[in-house]
């Protein structure tokens, strides 16, 4: 693996990204939305959290409040992509394992 693809860099120029006006942006390359879209389009509004008290590892706990501030949506974060990795799985395998 490379030097750059291990400190994870961005090499976006976001200076010039945050000096763009909506018509400096070029969407060609994005088909326009039809009727039919619209027609089947449903507003859906995200589930708000529920706080919990989990019991965490003092090493993983440490890991996370390295991270900086985002220590929290991080492990929620976490917990989702886990969740939706077995989600193919039921529960009477997963417990199996």
């Amino acid at each position: 693996m490379n030097e750059n693809a291990m400190n994870n860099t961005s090499r976006t120029d976001w200076v010039r990204v945050d000096a763009m006006n909506d018509e400096d942006i070029d969407t060609s390359d994005i088909p326009p939305l039809s009727e039919e879209f619209f027609a089947k389009a449903q507003l859906r509004m995200p589930n708000s959290p529920v706080t919990i008290t989990v019991k965490v590892d003092p090493e993983t706990f440490a890991w996370f409040k390295e991270q900086g501030d985002t220590a929290e949506q991080q492990m929620a974060v976490a917990l989702k992509i886990y969740a939706e990795a077995h989600k193919a799985y039921p529960a009477s395998e997963a417990k199996s394992t």
